[in-house]
């Protein structure tokens, strides 16, 4: 071996493998069985069943019905701590829309196809709200949050109604799409590349609520984030 091949080489081969394949998973955005991570990944299948079955061990991948592996709640956790500069600038702006609505108000992120939260605050003071806890995930084509992350991606023939309008006002609306019953208004946390690298979002029950009122309030929470982080 050369010395720019050892240079090349990584450091730790289980440990890579191990990473390629959750990288694999976000990439894919949803649930593989054992045969395609391995062939995808380039691993012999009894190497991947014992990496994924580690990684299971820590939450990072789970099971599904089928026996079929994705992301699991364990990244949603090593997100909230990667990304405590993005936290830290988020939670004025999420007690600050819990204090001028009385809504519970969170952060999600990306992972794959999914969209993961990973902070909340509920109001303390309301007779009643919605609970919404991190590690809460749903796929990112349904709910204002998941429309959210998606409005920086260039527009297609193929967007739903709800993502075009969502980019034509700022701000994404949704009713009953995760959760029968529950409403939700979110927006995107840009980076500098413009892309996305959180939404902003509030959850409630009651239909009279002004969504323009709040969807502009979230849409402006997030931008302050936004610049906050660049």
């Amino acid at each position: 071996m050369t010395q720019d091949d050892a240079a090349a080489a990584p450091q730790s081969q289980t440990l890579d493998r191990g990473i390629r394949i959750l990288e694999h998973l976000a990439a894919a955005g949803g649930s593989l069985p054992i045969a395609d991570i391995a062939q995808a990944t380039g691993l012999h299948r009894s190497i991947a069943y014992r990496l994924l079955r580690t990684l299971e061990d820590h939450q990072l991948v789970e099971r599904d019905a089928l026996g079929h592996y994705r992301l699991g709640l364990g990244v949603a956790a090593l997100a909230r701590g990667l990304r405590n500069d993005l936290q830290t600038a988020a939670l004025p702006e999420l007690n600050g829309l819990v204090a001028a609505f009385g809504m519970t108000a969170f952060m999600v992120v990306r992972a794959g196809d999914e969209a993961i939260t990973v902070t909340s605050v509920e109001p303390q003071h309301t007779a009643a709200h919605v609970v919404y806890r991190p590690g809460t995930r749903h796929p990112v084509d349904r709910g204002a949050p998941g429309l959210a992350l998606l409005m920086p991606e260039a527009p297609s023939t193929a967007d739903r109604p709800e993502l075009v309008e969502a980019r034509r006002v700022g701000w994404a609306f949704s009713r009953g799409e995760v959760i029968p019953g529950l409403r939700s208004i979110a927006a995107p946390v840009l980076g500098p590349d413009g892309g996305t690298r959180a939404a902003l979002a509030v959850v409630f029950v009651d239909d009279s609520v002004d969504v323009a009122t709040v969807g502009g309030a979230v849409s402006d929470a997030a931008g302050r984030v936004a610049r906050q982080v660049r």
